[in-house]
C-alpha cells in the first residue's frame, strides 16, 4: 500500500514490518518535499514516524483518543489521516495547519501550539469515558522536553492517583525541545537510554518467582513485595520515580524499530491504569543533514533538499529585533554584573544564544517553564539582581499569575522582553501575540513600551534595564528592522511614559504604537496626497499613557485613529479611549487594530493586509470613518 492510498489511519492494520517501512520512507519523502518548498517544521516530525505507524497499527482511530503535545511533531499523523492530496498547502492561507486543529479533521483529538499540555487532555478525556461508560483508548504523546513543563507533571501526578483510569503516555524521548534539553529531569533520562528495558527485567523476576516450586501462579503479598524491591533495584531512578507516582513504566524502545513498538504498544494496552512507555528516537531521522543539526532544522524556511540550505538574500537584509535585542543586552552586560538573561528554553528564538557564549554564569534556560522563568526572576530581583526575561509574547500568557503575584504586587524590578508580538504568520492562532498589551496593562505597577524600529528598540532596553520601581515590559515583533542606524553603546533611557510627535497635521490625530508607527507614518502621507493632514504620535508607552501630549492635541483637532498590531478588546486603542474619556476629551475615536477574531496561518504580510494594518489599508479606514461624504461608524 503506497501513502498516497492512506486516507484512513486505520488502513495501517494489518500491514506486515515490511510494508510499514515503505509508507515510513513516503512520509519521510513527502514532509522533506513539502516543507523544503513551503517551510515548517521539519526535524521533529522526521524522529516520530515509525512511531506514529506503529502506534496506530495498534489503535482503532474510528473509537481511540490521541493527542499530541505541542502538535508540530504530528505531520506524519496528518499524512496518514486523508490530508496528504491536501498536504503541499502545509502552513499556507487556507491551506494545512502546522499544529492541530480540531476544525481541521476528526482525527485531530485536541488541538494546542504549546506544549505540556497532552497528559492533562487525555487523562481528561478518559475521565470522561469512564464516567459515560464507555470504552476506548486514550493516549497521549509528549516531548521529553515538554516533561520540564510543570503541567506535564501535574497531570502525570493526577493520573497516578487514579489507578483504575486506563491512559497511555507516550514519552518521545529525542533528548531536544527546540534546543537541547535543560533540567534535572532530562539528566535522569539519559540515564534510562543506556540502562536494559525495565518491563523485560520486572517481567523477568516475576517469571523467576514463579518458577519456584512452593510459589506457582500466586505470588504472596510477602513475595510481591520482595519482587517490588527487587525492581526497585533493578529500574534506573526516573523510572523507579514514575512507578512510584502510580504508572506501570516501559521502556526505554528503540523509537525506529517497527516491530519492537508495534510489541510494546500491543503490551501496554492490556496493562490496566496508568502506562507509561518510554521511547528513544532521533530528531530529524531520516535526513541527515537534521540529523546532524537538530536545532538549527527545528523548523525551517524553503530549502534546497540536497544542501539543506535556504535560497540567499537578493540583498542584505536589516538586522532582526531579537538579534538587536541580544546585542544591545550584551554590551550592556559586559559593564552591567547584575544583568542576567533568562529563556524558557528559547535561547535561540529570542537570540540569547549569544548572551549564554559571552556570559554562561549569568544565563538561565530553565526549560519549557514560564511560570519558574518569572518567579525566579523575582526572585533574583530581591537579591539586586537585574533579570532580563526573553519569552514569546504567547507563551509569557502562560505566566499571568506569577507576573501578578510575585512580581507586580511587590514591585519587584523585573525586565520582561516580548519577543514575537503580534503577527507571526504560519504558526497561527496557537502563537500570534495578539494579548499582551491587554492582559498586562490591567495589572498596576506594570510599566508597558514598544519600540517603533529597531534603533529605539536600543533605548528602551537601556531604559528596562535602569528602570527599578517594578516589572516593566517592552514587546517587539518577529522579524527584521528598518534599517535605521543602530549605536554600539552610549544608548540613553526614555523617560518613562513620554511620548514624541513625529509629525504634524491639523485633520485628524493619528496615534500608533510599536510596531504600527512607521506603517500610520505612510499612511498619514497618503492621506496627506488626499489634502488631509495629521499629526502622528509614537506612543513609545500604553502604560503610562503620556496624556500631557495627545489630550490637548485630540481636543483641538477632534478626531483620533489608535493603530495597534493586537487585539483591540482591552489594548492600546481601549486605553487611549479611556483616558480620554476620563479627561472629559469627548472626541469620536476609530480604534485600528485586530478585532475580536482567532488570526488563522498565512504569511505576516496576508494577515497584516486582511487585518487593515498596511499602510495603504489604514489610509483607506481613516478617510471612511472621518473624511468621506458618508461617514461610517466608529468605534469609541
Amino acid at each position: 500500500m503506497h501513502l498516497s492510498e492512506i486516507t484512513h489511519p486505520n488502513q495501517l492494520h494489518g500491514l506486515s514490518v515490511r510494508q510499514l517501512e515503505q509508507v515510513a520512507l513516503e512520509i519521510r519523502e513527502k514532509h522533506l518535499q513539502t516543507v523544503a518548498a513551503s517551510g515548517g517544521h521539519l526535524a521533529p516530525g522526521l524522529g516520530v514516524v515509525e512511531l506514529t505507524l506503529a502506534l496506530y497499527q495498534t489503535l482503532d482511530l474510528d473509537r481511540d483518543k490521541i493527542v499530541w503535545d505541542v502538535g508540530h511533531q504530528a505531520y506524519p499523523h496528518k499524512l496518514i489521516t486523508g490530508r496528504y492530496n491536501r498536504f503541499h498547502t502545509l502552513r499556507q492561507k487556507d491551506g494545512i495547519a502546522g499544529y492541530l486543529n480540531r476544525k481541521e479533521s476528526k482525527f485531530d483529538h485536541f488541538g494546542a501550539g504549546h506544549a505540556s499540555t497532552s497528559i492533562s487532555a487525555a487523562l481528561g478525556m478518559a475521565i470522561a469515558r469512564d464516567l459515560k461508560g464507555e470504552h476506548f483508548k486514550c493516549v497521549a504523546v509528549i516531548g521529553d522536553g515538554a516533561l520540564t513543563g510543570g503541567m506535564a507533571l501535574e497531570a502525570i501526578d493526577h493520573a497516578g492517583h487514579l489507578p483504575k483510569t486506563n491512559l497511555l503516555v507516550v514519552l518521545n524521548d529525542n533528548e531536544m525541545s527546540i534546543s537541547a534539553n535543560v533540567g534535572a529531569i532530562p539528566r535522569y533520562l539519559n540515564k534510562l537510554r543506556v540502562s536494559a528495558p525495565i518491563q523485560f527485567l520486572s517481567d523477568n523476576i516475576e517469571e523467576q518467582l514463579k518458577n519456584i516450586p512452593f510459589v506457582g501462579e500466586t505470588i504472596s503479598p510477602e513475595l510481591a513485595r520482595v519482587k517490588e524491591g527487587m525492581k526497585r533495584l533493578a529500574v534506573p531512578k526516573v523510572g523507579a520515580v514514575f512507578e512510584e507516582l502510580g504508572f506501570t513504566y516501559i521502556g526505554p524502545v528503540d523509537g525506529h524499530n517497527l516491530a519492537e513498538l508495534i510489541s510494546t504498544f500491543e503490551g501496554a494496552h492490556k496493562h490496566p491504569g496508568p502506562v507509561m512507555v518510554h521511547v528513544v528516537t532521533k530528531k530529524g531521522k531520516g535526513y541527515e543533514i537534521a540529523e546532524l543539526d537538530q536545532e538549527g532544522y527545528h523548523a525551517q524556511n524553503p530549502f534546497n533538499l540536497a544542501t539543506g540550505k535556504s535560497a540567499p538574500a537578493t540583498k542584505p537584509k536589516p538586522p532582526t529585533y531579537s538579534k538587536v535585542f541580544a546585542d544591545t543586552l550584551i554590551t550592556l552586560a559586559k559593564h552591567n554584573p547584575k544583568i542576567v538573561a533568562i529563556t524558557a528554553a528559547m535561547g535561540t528564538g529570542t537570540g540569547l544564544d549569544k548572551f549564554q557564549t559571552k556570559f554562561p554564569d549569568r544565563y538561565l534556560d530553565v526549560g519549557i517553564a514560564e511560570q519558574h522563568a518569572i518567579t525566579c526572576a523575582a526572585g533574583l530581583a530581591t537579591e539586586g539582581m537585574r533579570p532580563v526575561a526573553a519569552i514569546y509574547s504567547t507563551f509569557l500568557q502562560r505566566a499571568f499569575d506569577q507576573i501578578v503575584h510575585d512580581a507586580a504586587i511587590q514591585q519587584l524590578p523585573i525586565f520582561l522582553c516580548l519577543d514575537r508580538a503580534g503577527i507571526v504568520g504560519a504558526d497561527g492562532p496557537t502563537h500570534q501575540g495578539m494579548y499582551d498589551i491587554a492582559y498586562l496593562r490591567c495589572i498596576p505597577n506594570m510599566v508597558l513600551m514598544a519600540p517603533k524600529d529597531e534603533g529605539e528598540l536600543q533605548r528602551m532596553v537601556v531604559t528596562g534595564i535602569n528602570y527599578t520601581a517594578g516589572p516593566i515590559a517592552m514587546r517587539y515583533p518577529r522579524g527584521n528592522g528598518y534599517g535605521v542606524p543602530l549605536m554600539e553603546e552610549g544608548w540613553e533611557e526614555l523617560p518613562i511614559g513620554k511620548a514624541e510627535i513625529l509629525r504634524q497635521g491639523d485633520d485628524v490625530l493619528m496615534i500608533a504604537y510599536g510596531s504600527m508607527v512607521h506603517p500610520t507614518l505612510q499612511a498619514a502621507q497618503l492621506l496627506n496626497e488626499h489634502g488631509i493632514s495629521a499629526t502622528v504620535i509614537n506612543a513609545r508607552f500604553a502604560k503610562p499613557l503620556d496624556t500631557e501630549l495627545f489630550a490637548p492635541l485630540a481636543r483641538k483637532i477632534g478626531k483620533v485613529v489608535t493603530v495597534e498590531e493586537g487585539c483591540l478588546m482591552g489594548g492600546f486603542g481601549s486605553a487611549i479611549a479611556e483616558s480620554l474619556m476620563d479627561l472629559n476629551v469627548v472626541v469620536p475615536i476609530k480604534r485600528i487594530g485586530v478585532p475580536d477574531i482567532l488570526v488563522e496561518h498565512a504569511t505576516p504580510d496576508e494577515s497584516l493586509a486582511s487585518l487593515g494594518l498596511t499602510s495603504d489599508k489604514i489610509a483607506d479606514t481613516v478617510r471612511n470613518a472621518f473624511f468621506s461624504e458618508k461617514p461610517v461608524a466608529v468605534s469609541v
